[in-house]
């Protein structure tokens, strides 16, 4: 086995050297395929103490990734999804298929097969009688060293820098099993969230990413060019109006879980590239929706944690229901002592610059823009646990029916946790008049500036036309969600090749 003595410049070529040497020896350094019996977890269990020194015969394939050579006997560590086993190869036993183990370096994938025995030291661990490389590594993992001390395990080096490990999730994914527990986490995530709709008959659907008109949320879209009809399309910023023409069609309750795409800036929650869940219900509003939203991620939780009470960033958060309900009239005048229904603007932004927003930038708020800031400066960081914010002013809310008590208002929520929105949703505007009239409102904002203005879609009013049920409509954020089930601080912990620089 090749030390690392003169840097990696050495290791590389030192691994060649030992391929070249292999391929001398008619070895592929590159196999096709490998049958294999045991996982290494299933391999461990398989064996009995009352078993002596030749329980059963497994074979087991992964990487190697630790080695430790005497001359005449090898041991080594082999890891593959399920965990870690250790090999044994003896000069005698593997005869002139030793001249192998002597050319191979941490990282290759090999398979090996031999019957399991315990050492003196206790560990199981595979006696082995073949061995077949299966793909030889010919750069080295940036591994790192671990040392044990009286006060716990101690990691020096290794893939440390983050924008290495999204940069190259392959190799964090290789060196680090608690990379590789949060994507088995997340698709677990997603398989509850599927059944979950399922066994509410809820029909999963596929609605268009390129569009030739983008809507169903306020966001700067991606566009690009169809060469064959000559014309601009949008990567999807979110499935609302296909779904909702889908209800407006027959089908009463539908969901998708996809990518949507904006063209926004980058930071701890938001990726431009990112996974919703969008569900609609005929016949439901966003009380309904609160029920359903409700249940569905407490249960998430139970079903990924085992319990419904999380310890993250030194809070305990409960996800036990009901949870708390919190105006967003209410809860904005209970921190800035303005009510966004009646103050003015000219009001509003004093106080935002009295909170500490700078004032040039303040001047440039209105509308919706400005309700916005109000929200996030005086109501949204303070919500910690698990809580619907509901009934939003209806500058906020183009796509939503128009609230029963209150006509400054809307009927909609959000779930937020530890400041951040989790989820949105609406009693679904069906009026198709009401609908036009809210899209020459939001064309208006385009005119006057705002980028993040929703298009005027013309096709979509027409679908209202042929007559919308009442309907609840909800969207979740899969990677947030996967951020407070993990406990991660970046949404480019839970998405695998999250958006980069270009590397230079």
């Amino acid at each position: 086995m090749n030390t690392d003595p003169e840097g990696r410049g050495y290791v590389e070529a030192a691994r060649r050297a030992n391929r070249e040497a292999l391929e001398a020896m008619g070895v592929a350094p590159f196999g096709y395929r490998f049958r294999r019996t045991h996982f290494a977890e299933d391999a461990l269990n398989a064996y009995q103490d009352t078993m002596g020194d030749r329980g059963p015969e497994v074979t087991v394939a992964g990487r190697l990734v630790s080695w430790r050579s005497t001359g005449k006997t090898t041991f080594g560590h082999l890891e593959d999804r399920s965990g870690r086993v250790q090999l044994y190869f003896r000069r005698d036993t593997l005869g002139d298929a030793f001249q192998v183990v002597e050319h191979l370096d941490l990282d290759d994938h090999i398979g090996v097969t031999g019957p399991l025995f315990r050492t003196r030291t206790g560990e199981v661990t595979v006696r082995v009688e073949q061995l077949e490389l299966l793909a030889k590594s010919l750069k080295p993992l940036p591994r790192g060293k671990v040392q044990q001390a009286e006060d716990g395990v101690h990691h020096f080096g290794g893939l440390t820098d983050p924008e290495t490990r999204y940069r190259q999730r392959y190799a964090d994914l290789a060196v680090h099993p608690e990379t590789r527990e949060v994507f088995v986490l997340r698709a677990r995530l997603i398989r509850f969230l599927r059944r979950f709709l399922d066994d509410r008959g809820f029909l999963e659907v596929e609605t268009p990413i390129l569009q030739p008109l983008y809507g169903g949320a306020s966001a700067r879209p991606f566009v690009t060019h169809h060469n064959a009809l000559d014309m601009p399309l949008y990567l999807r910023i979110a499935d609302e109006l296909y779904l909702k023409r889908l209800i407006v069609g027959g089908l009463e309750r539908v969901y998708e879980i996809g990518h949507d795409f904006r063209n926004e800036g980058m930071d701890r929650t938001h990726n431009p590239e990112f996974t919703m869940l969008e569900c609609y219900q005929a016949y439901a509003d966003y009380t309904d929706m609160m029920d359903l939203v409700e249940a569905m991620v407490s249960g998430a939780v139970e079903e990924c944690t085992g319990g419904l009470t999380l310890e993250r960033h030194g809070v305990t958060l409960d996800f036990t229901p009901p949870w708390p309900r919190v105006s967003f009239v209410a809860g904005v005048e209970a921190q800035s002592g303005l009510d966004v229904r009646t103050a003015s603007e000219v009001e509003m932004r004093e106080r935002l610059i009295e909170a500490g927003v700078d004032r040039e930038e303040a001047e440039t708020y209105a509308g919706g823009k400005l309700l916005d800031e109000m929200f996030k400066r005086f109501l949204e960081h303070r919500v910690v646990q698990p809580t619907f914010v509901i009934d939003y002013p209806k500058a906020l809310s183009p796509l939503a029916k128009v609230h029963r008590q209150d006509p400054a208002l809307t009927e909609r929520f959000e779930l937020l946790i530890q400041g951040r929105e989790l989820a949105n949703a609406f009693s679904e505007l069906n009026d198709p008049d009401d609908q036009r009239s809210r899209f020459e409102e939001q064309r208006q904002q385009q005119v006057a500036g705002d980028e993040e203005a929703q298009p005027y879609d013309q096709d979509y009013v027409r679908a209202l036309e042929y007559g919308m049920p009442p309907t609840g409509g909800m969207g979740l954020g899969v990677d947030r969600l996967v951020m407070v089930i993990a406990g991660l601080d970046s949404i480019r912990d839970a998405i695998l090749f999250p958006a980069m620089r270009k590397e230079s």
